[in-house]
């Protein structure tokens, strides 16, 4: 199983004034058009997910269904997941995946959760071995599904992945 956690994008500042709480925080205008790009570029990586899970989280949610778009999978078919939430726990959104019986699986979420995920699909007793930015992503493939440790395929921060999926417009265009 590939396992394709993507971070959620930008979202409204928590000390803006006009900040609701925050699982109901939305992305930014800024964030909105980071992550369709970032999306882009997970595109041009070849993320075909046959499951895409997420946080209940508004900007996360917001994030999975551009994912969604981007990548062509049915946003009606998007699952939501307490697990992924902030502080989710990492070793039961694992396990929860050894009983799905797809390749390929996006998680939507936020750090610390994320992190969490990171490293304990890789095996390592230490979340901090990686973490990730805003609308950052990273790809693991997992052996045996739900259990570490796995192999990171990669790691791109949030540019990278904009630049990537800029570049793949630019040759489909013709450039």
């Amino acid at each position: 199983m590939r396992l394709t956690l993507f971070r959620h994008g930008i979202a409204i500042d928590q000390a803006d004034p006009q900040c609701p709480t925050d699982p109901e925080r939305q992305l930014t205008a800024v964030g909105l058009r980071r992550t369709r790009a970032a999306s882009e570029g997970l595109r041009f990586l070849g993320v075909s997910p046959e499951l895409v899970v997420t946080s209940p989280y508004v900007r996360a949610a917001q994030t999975a269904e551009i994912a969604c778009q981007v990548l062509g999978y049915p946003k009606s078919r998007i699952e939501t997941r307490d697990d992924l939430v902030p502080f989710g726990n990492a070793h039961r959104m694992l396990a929860s995946l050894a009983d799905v019986p797809r390749a390929e699986v996006l998680c939507v979420g936020h750090n610390p959760n994320l992190a969490d995920l990171l490293a304990v699909s890789l095996g390592e007793p230490d979340r901090h071995v990686a973490s990730l930015r805003k609308a950052g992503a990273a790809c693991i493939e997992l052996v045996e599904p739900g259990r570490a440790p796995g192999r990171l395929l990669w790691l791109l921060e949030p540019r990278a992945l904009r630049q990537l999926g800029s570049a793949a417009g630019r040759a489909g265009n013709g450039e």
